[in-house]
């Protein structure tokens, strides 16, 4: 007999426990959103004026720490700008010769694998990220290129056929990766990514790589790399002491078709790319996202991206933090990526894609029970270090919906709900010093206007003068934008989350 035979389920009291323990930890996010945001009504509703003052006290405390908040943000998304600049005018394949010349360093050790999941997009998106990757300045005998179709996507295969005829010759390898779609995956970048590395450590260690020596890209399939990408990578992953234990992170700039999308697309667009900008300013809050570099050793030791997950960015860096403890890192590559911004066949149909794309972002919220479940399975991870980046997820997730709606309405609904503390001092005044805040972080919106000015590709020719001058105007509308298309997505995340209502994995549509 086994071992596994000779072991006695556990009693249907204990399973049943164990369910209501791993339901109640999934359910607690959303339940504390909808309690936070439900907050200043029945506050006062349950305790009267005390509870009304009480509410507007934080209302003002919340205003002004959005008031620091916005000028944090601004002076790092300034500090991400002037480092990309400053990266993005030097010619990093030349230092890494350099450095292989004198003998100290070989930057040019590294081979620079693409791995491009894909499912229904058009052949010219994928020319172009081919492209971008042939294009690169590093040399072509250092690249290759896998990309991962379905098993049954026989419109993929004929697309990668023609990218390899077309690109083939430039690259050290160019593999077509056929995903099976195994039993028990829930279908999306995640389980593609998962079968697809699997794949190529598999592949790659039968032709005899050092998988230590290949970065492998997880690459967006209609994101373009800058033409200093590998070559930056290279010089820095040499002179990195921890180099087995770093995620390079780009910063995701949404360019691509900028002024193909609707107004309220281009605000979300560059309002995303900004945050990402000033999560870089913050070496401790930046995690994996969309497309990223590490080595292919790091990712088999790390066990690979999850297969039954949709947040597959930011599930593989809680994976490799549990993994490697202190010793991981997530740090900055000062390079853009290009992206595509969501644009789907019609006006609706892109709105509606830009929604679905920032509630899957959203759904990065399960990481909350993956996190605490393994929280203290850990004590070789300091203490310390656990609560603050489990803090950060949580509050980054909370804050999400939570700020922006106290911010817009916090002062008004204890005046609604309180007849005793609209007639008070403080109720008089409330109104008036939140408006004062609010104007005041608004006004940041100039600044942030600046930066996308001097990050944004040229506008078309064709557009008259007055719509290249009315363009800058619509970021003006991002309160009312903001609201509808990353406050309201994110807090169905929640709620399906709290009510069990799981979500599925949605392609965002590019044309």
């Amino acid at each position: 007999m086994s071992v596994l035979e000779a072991q006695p389920a556990a009693p249907a009291w204990e399973q049943a426990l164990r369910r209501f323990g791993a339901r109640f930890f999934e359910a607690s996010p959303g339940a504390v959103t909808w309690i936070l945001l439900g907050a200043p009504a029945w506050i006062p509703i349950v305790f009267k004026l005390p509870g009304a003052i009480v509410v507007a006290w934080a209302v003002l405390i919340f205003d002004a720490y959005w008031v620091v908040r916005a000028v944090t943000v601004v002076i790092g998304v300034y500090s991400s700008l002037f480092r990309m600049r400053r990266d993005m005018k030097r010619d990093w394949l030349d230092l890494c010769r350099a450095d292989q010349a004198a003998g100290t360093l070989d930057p040019l050790q590294f081979l620079h694998l693409c791995v491009v999941p894909t499912y229904t997009e058009p052949y010219h998106v994928l020319e172009r990220t081919v492209q971008a990757i042939v294009d690169a300045n590093y040399p072509d005998e250092l690249k290759l290129v896998g990309i991962i179709t379905r098993e049954t996507d026989k419109p993929g295969w004929e697309n990668v056929a023609r990218l390899k005829e077309k690109f083939g010759h430039r690259l050290r390898g160019f593999y077509h990766i056929k995903d099976p779609l195994e039993p028990g995956i829930v279908i999306g970048k995640s389980a593609a990514m998962n079968w697809g590395g699997r794949w190529m450590v598999r592949v790659l260690t039968e032709e005899g790589f050092d998988l230590s020596k290949v970065l492998i890209t997880d690459l967006d399939s209609d994101y373009r790399v800058h033409p200093e990408y590998f070559g930056w990578i290279s010089w820095h992953h040499a002179r990195e002491p921890l180099r087995d234990y770093v995620i390079w992170q780009p910063v995701p700039l949404f360019h691509n078709n900028i002024w193909q999308v609707p107004m309220a697309v281009r605000i979300m667009s560059a309002s995303t790319s900004q945050w990402q900008m000033f999560l870089h300013s913050q070496p401790h809050r930046l995690v994996a996202f969309s497309s990223y570099t590490c080595s292919l050793d790091f990712v088999q030791k790390v066990g690979y991206w999850d297969k039954d997950v949709i947040p597959e960015d930011s599930r593989f860096y809680w994976k490799a933090f549990f993994t490697f403890g202190k010793r991981f890192s997530v740090k900055s590559v000062w390079l853009p990526i290009y992206g595509d911004s969501p644009n789907s066949r019609d006006y609706a149909s892109t709105h509606m894609s830009q929604y679905n794309q920032i509630k899957r972002w959203a759904w990065g919220i399960t990481d909350v029970p993956y996190v605490l479940a393994r929280f203290f399975k850990h004590p070789e991870i300091p203490l310390w270090l656990r609560f603050r980046r489990f803090m950060n997820l949580f509050l980054n997730h909370l804050n999400w919906i939570f700020l922006p709606v106290l911010l817009m309405f916090g002062a008004s609904v204890p005046i609604w709900v309180s007849v005793d503390f609209s007639l008070t001092d403080m109720g008089q005044a409330l109104w008036n010093v939140s408006g004062v805040l609010l104007g005041i972080t608004l006004s940041t919106v100039i600044f942030f206007l600046y930066f996308e000015i001097r990050i944004l590709p040229p506008k078309p020719a064709s557009w008259p003068l007055w719509k290249k001058g009315a363009i800058y105007l619509q970021y003006f509308l991002y309160p009312i934008v903001g609201l509808v298309l990353s406050v309201l997505p994110a807090f169905e995340a929640h709620t399906r989350l709290l009510f069990g209502r799981y979500l599925e994995y949605r392609v965002t549509e590019k044309v």
